[in-house]
């Protein structure tokens, strides 16, 4: 028995050294255009911590998307080892600093944005998630939500939403003889001004489209609609977590605790770009803020709360 134990304690020292001896003698370079306090939280469970055996350039270019290029450029400057970025615009600005560098990104689409050439085999040097979120499918649970809706509004990111997504959203609100009004914003300074514009509007629900924009400026836009007692539907659950009437999407803090790291993970063993597919968000989660649906003096159908994911009393 003890000789059995002992031939199991010298294959698993065999099996570990080589990746732990290689984390201790040498310091990774992160660069950074995205951040997520889980996703660091992750790393350091994986043995990658910041000061020790990670060194992380962050360029927090926040509401500022003018920035990215610029941020983008620094990073390869810093000589990064790999780049972490989110949104098509930020992935477009790395791909043009460099050919070399691999870059893992989050994005809605990275094939049909063009941003990959294949999902199983990429062959430039940007691999990493496609969320496709749903805003379709978002925009129809908004009108199931709302009894009577005929005017209903979308706050859009004209930098990452497409002129063909947002016609295919017109004609599936006229097909249900719905007058849906856009309301566009480019920089996050745009926000307060744009969700009063829906009020003005008439409009009486609110389809918040996904953006990294957009996500990072949540809270705000929770505020802001709140104001206008208007139900407003998301494309992240936490947004309705943290207030929101609803939301109909992926999991961010799950991509970034499970997938991002593992390929984050790969990428610094040697792993090459074109090894790691680019993977999709399998599970799509419907959460229903009850509280704030009566804050709103709106009652949800029973139909759809039986179809949610979570349901916040």
């Amino acid at each position: 028995m003890r000789r059995r134990q002992l031939i199991a304690l010298i294959i698993s020292a065999i099996v570990t050294r080589p990746f732990a001896a290689t984390a201790r003698q040498q310091t990774y370079r992160l660069g950074c255009l995205l951040a997520h306090i889980a996703f660091f939280e992750e790393l350091r469970r994986r043995g990658f911590v910041e000061g020790q055996n990670l060194t992380v350039e962050y360029r927090a270019y926040g509401l500022r998307l003018d920035l990215i290029s610029q941020y983008a450029a620094e990073l390869v400057n810093a000589r990064a080892d790999v780049m972490i970025v989110s949104g098509d615009d930020a992935i477009r600005a790395a791909q043009q600093v460099t050919k070399t560098i691999p870059i893992l990104a989050i994005t809605r689409d990275m094939l049909g944005s063009r941003l990959v050439n294949s999902l199983v085999r990429p062959n430039g040097n940007t691999t990493g998630v496609s969320m496709l979120a749903p805003d379709f499918d978002r925009q129809h649970i908004l009108i199931e939500a709302v009894p009577g809706l005929c005017r209903m509004a979308a706050l859009v990111d004209v930098s990452y939403t497409t002129v063909g997504q947002l016609d295919a959203l017109q004609v599936a609100a006229r097909a249900r003889n719905i007058d849906l009004s856009v309301h566009r914003i480019a920089r996050g300074e745009e926000i307060p001004a744009a969700i009063e514009t829906v009020q003005a509007s008439g409009a009486r629900a609110l389809n918040v489209l996904s953006s990294p924009l957009l996500y990072a400026s949540r809270q705000l836009i929770v505020e802001c609609v709140a104001g206008l007692r208007v139900p407003a539907i998301y494309g992240w659950p936490e947004a309705a977590e943290e207030g929101g009437f609803a939301a109909f999407g992926p999991r961010l803090s799950q991509l970034y605790l499970q997938v991002i790291p593992r390929q984050l993970v790969q990428l610094f063993c040697g792993t090459k770009v074109s090894g790691i597919p680019v993977e999709q968000a399998i599970r799509i989660e419907l959460v229903i803020n009850l509280k704030t649906a009566e804050a709103l003096g709106l009652t949800v159908p029973p139909k759809l709360l039986a179809e949610a994911t979570k349901v916040i009393d």
